[in-house]
């Protein structure tokens, strides 16, 4: 008789997968990110009981704390910041395994420590050496780190033991600094042990675009040129820049959010169905769509950038990015910007993606519009279908995520009259357990091993190769166009869309 546990089959799904004795280190530990996202996942996934006992978290940074204040401040963060509740049993446990290592990232005596740190808890708590280095830190830093953690034998375990890098992006801010980064880095740990975050691919709405999609016949054969008007991608934020003045300026919202999550939100929705559902076979699907983009003959016609100017939003007085603390009056940062792109291949040839992001606009929200085309013939008066527009699917990735189908319905009456009406998926609806945040997916992900949702170096490059043609013509070509904080953008951009006969879907 066969003694093998049939609850560790893989194909029951009652058991979800359980990270195996392992431990993660963050660099940069005092950050935002770190105290708002990292440690509540890290609480959270402990919590739902994804982690493994001897789970350990070793936190590096310049701070004069000992392992009690560390787990202080992890304790606050979750408490503050964690999506399940709190329970004491759990902290204990998880505490029992925090470490703090105060350090600079050039100081060779810390990395020691932090050694002799992993080696300790390799003993004490069965972690069996295997590791994840989290680069919670500013990006001109990547490099020391990684080089950092070879130079003190950390960036390989013992025996059959993995270590693994975790890189926040941005990864470069061109494609050149990108293909150096990538290259100190994969000198440092093989490229399969390099997780790149995104953290839009974590979410469940993106991860739905491939269900909605390849899991169902309905939409699927509809999904091409024949059917297809144009699709828009939008990430809109209503807050300004903040604190970091440091960092976006100079970047922009081109290099933050059009290179990375807007990019890859448009391959999702253009790639072919994979092979199956791994990493190796999405990535070669992502590829393709990535090597098929065609820019625009016209930059100047069919990008837009702008910067947010003074005004109001959400009922306060708010200041225009050229009057933040710390941004040079004479920046042309954009806050805003708004692509138009083709895909050239033969299921999408000669519709348009336009993709725009922007911060201080109308409201906080990131979804993905599939426009149809209006019926090739239409029976009824044009005095009857005065109010019907384009089908459209629409993809919420937040804040509220779901699906919205919208189509012509007949008004109920005695005349012919159709108007647009819409039927929607809600996940807070359908589903009683609640999305995991971005990062408890994303983290279980690294200590699995699972790469299905971190775009590799190729896509990374292949990103830039269509974002620096934009960004350098820009250089060259006058300045961000101002647009009233709290509105939609600059007027550019709704021209750009009405020569094409087309406008923004209001979100």
């Amino acid at each position: 008789m066969s003694s093998a546990n049939p609850l560790r089959s893989a194909q029951d799904r009652r058991l979800p997968r359980i990270a195996g004795p392992s431990g993660l280190v963050i660099f940069g530990v005092t950050g935002d990110l770190s105290r708002k996202k990292l440690m509540p996942a890290v609480y959270d996934l402990a919590n739902r009981g994804l982690l493994p006992p001897g789970f350990s978290l070793v936190g590096y940074a310049r701070r004069d704390w000992a392992d009690e204040d560390f787990a202080q401040v992890v304790h606050d963060s979750v408490k503050e910041h964690a999506r399940t509740p709190f329970r004491e049993e759990v902290w204990q446990q998880l505490s029992e395994g925090m470490r703090f290592v105060p350090g600079d990232f050039d100081d060779d005596a810390a990395f020691e420590k932090l050694k002799a740190t992993i080696n300790d808890l390799d003993k004490a708590r069965g972690t069996g050496g295997n590791f994840a280095f989290y680069l919670s830190v500013p990006p001109k830093f990547f490099p020391k780190v990684v080089e950092q953690l070879k130079a003190h034998g950390l960036n390989e375990g013992p025996g059959d033991a993995w270590r693994r890098a975790v890189i926040e992006k941005p990864f470069g801010h061109d494609l050149e600094s990108a293909e150096d980064l990538n290259s100190v880095i994969h000198h440092v740990f093989k490229s399969r042990n390099v997780f790149r975050i995104d953290h839009y691919l974590g979410k469940e709405t993106v991860q739905n675009i491939m269900a909605l999609r390849f899991a169902n016949t309905m939409f699927e054969p509809l999904w091409n040129r024949s059917y297809v008007d144009h699709v828009q991608i939008t990430m809109a934020e209503d807050i300004g820049i903040g604190g970091r003045a440091g960092y976006y300026d100079g970047i922009g919202s081109a290099r933050d959010v059009i290179q990375n999550h807007l990019l890859q939100l448009m391959a999702l929705t253009a790639m072919e169905e994979p092979a199956s559902f791994d990493a190796d076979s999405l990535v070669q699907e992502k590829l393709k769509v990535l090597r098929a983009v065609k820019l625009p003959d016209d930059l100047s016609a069919h990008t837009v950038r702008g910067q947010y100017a003074h005004g109001w939003q959400g009922g306060e007085e708010v200041l225009g990015y050229l009057e933040e603390e710390g941004i040079n009056p004479q920046s042309k940062t954009d806050t805003y910007a708004a692509v138009k792109l083709e895909v050239d291949n033969r299921r999408w040839a000669g519709v348009p993606f336009y993709l725009r992001t922007g911060k201080r606009l109308g409201r906080r929200v990131t979804e993905i519009a599939v426009v149809f085309q209006r019926a090739p013939h239409s029976p009824f008066d044009t005095t009857d279908t005065q109010e019907l527009g384009q089908n459209a699917l629409v993809i919420r990735v937040q804040p509220d995520e779901g699906i919205t189908i919208r189509f012509g319905s007949k008004v109920p009456g005695t005349s012919m009259e159709i108007r647009d009406v819409t039927m929607d998926f809600a996940y807070g609806e359908s589903f009683t357990e609640s999305s995991p945040e971005a990062y408890e997916r994303l983290i279980l992900d690294v200590l699995l091993g699972d790469s299905n949702l971190f775009p590799r170096h190729q896509e990374v490059e292949e990103s830039w190769k269509i974002l620096d043609p934009i960004e350098e013509h820009w250089d060259t070509h006058g300045r961000p166009e101002q647009y009233t904080a709290g509105t939609w953008g600059p007027k550019a951009a709704d021209e750009m869309l009405a020569r094409d006969g087309r406008s923004w879907r209001r979100p």
